[in-house]
């Protein structure tokens, strides 16, 4: 979007709740010179419909950046100061600087590289921030369709990382591999759970 002050830029994440893979955040400059129809919050889209949005906003946006922040980073930063890294990553990313960032969320990431606003549910209310989310979405998605492949067993291809009944039995049974966010409780406890239950081999 751009309006007589520059480029604006929408921000959102993917992956802020799960308990495997990257948090994965994006940036996006539409063009208002070539709209795309149908953008909302990803999480009310059909897959089909993200990955058609996708495609689109790629081929449209006038930039955008898609960023990852790995699940090391996550333990070592949480996952509030790893998704604001991410924002000021992809933020820096945009081969157009933006002088304004749409966030989705209620707080700012402090040294962005432009002055930015905050909003709660933006990715529904502003479509730079709808068209972020789904670029974050569909990445994230399909990275974890890849991780699925290197770390079979947990299911992540279906559940994507979340802890679903599911993946939590399939913590407890097989440990976390190195993909699990070992900061998040639950992979904690299946972690504990998992000791404590081994018995220990004579020798």
């Amino acid at each position: 979007m751009t309006d007589r002050l520059g480029f604006t830029a929408g921000v959102d994440e993917a992956g802020r709740g799960p308990l495997a893979g990257p948090v994965v955040v994006a940036a996006v400059i539409l063009d208002p010179k070539r709209p795309i129809e149908g953008l909302a919050d990803s999480k009310v889209l059909s897959a089909a419909q993200r990955e058609l949005l996708d495609e689109q906003i790629r081929a449209r946006a006038r930039a955008f950046s898609v960023i990852e922040i790995c699940v090391d980073d996550i333990d070592r930063l949480n996952i509030l100061q790893a998704t604001l890294l991410g924002m000021r990553q992809a933020l820096a990313a945009l081969s157009v600087q933006p002088v304004r960032a749409l966030i989705d969320g209620s707080q700012v990431p402090k040294n962005l590289p432009c002055m930015a606003l905050a909003i709660v549910d933006g990715d529904a209310l502003e479509p730079a921030i709808s068209a972020a989310s789904i670029l974050a979405k569909v990445a994230r998605d399909r990275r974890m369709v890849e991780l699925d492949a290197s770390f079979p067993g947990y299911g992540f291809a279906k559940h994507k990382g979340y802890s679903t009944p599911e993946h939590l039995a399939a913590l407890q049974h097989l440990g976390p591999c190195r993909e699990h966010r070992r900061s998040f409780a639950p992979v904690r406890q299946g972690t504990l759970a998992l000791f404590v239950d081994t018995p220990v081999q004579p020798g």
